[in-house]
């Protein structure tokens, strides 16, 4: 990396670079399950309801450039699981292996402990080698399997869960 890596929450302004961000892998990759990139405006409504709720939101950045983000959401709707949290972490197709993964996914678990989760939930859809060993290494295990649960592509997908305890 030319410049030094800054992790910050995000602001309104970041919409667009997490929205071009997040299209590469909508459009080109079973990494996430949308079909449909979502606007610069419906990530802002994301980010400032996913804030409104308590939730870290962080965007990576060098040298001004947004080159990531990742965020907590509640795993599920019901209120049982006010306390369980569900991860997801992007990074631009150009900053993939320069090592900003790791200090993100870090920084996330922090600020989530912090802000009162006990448990994290990772779905990644499979094969996800890399997320896989990003995961293990910040000490999630594996918690199982499910098999064919997303048709993208012309094809039936698996996801990859794990789960690290806070």
């Amino acid at each position: 990396m030319a410049g030094e890596l800054i992790l910050r929450d995000a602001v309104p302004g970041d919409a667009e670079a997490l929205s071009a961000i997040y299209a590469h892998y909508v459009l080109h990759t079973v990494i996430t399950f949308d079909e449909t990139p979502l606007t610069s405006v419906e990530w802002a409504g994301k980010v400032a309801h996913m804030q409104a709720d308590g939730w870290p939101v962080l965007v990576a950045e060098v040298d001004g450039e947004v080159l990531g983000y990742a965020y907590v959401s509640q795993f599920r709707p019901k209120s049982a699981y006010r306390f369980t949290v569900e991860d997801s972490i992007y990074l631009a197709p150009t900053a993939t292996g320069r090592g900003i993964g790791r200090p993100l996914l870090t920084e996330l678990l922090e600020r989530s402990r912090a802000a009162g989760a006990r448990s994290v939930i990772a779905v990644i859809a499979a094969p996800g080698e890399v997320s896989v060993a990003l995961h293990a290494r910040a000490g999630f295990l594996d918690a199982g399997v499910l098999r064919d649960v997303g048709f993208k592509f012309g094809g039936w997908v698996d996801t990859i869960q794990m789960q690290l305890m806070l």
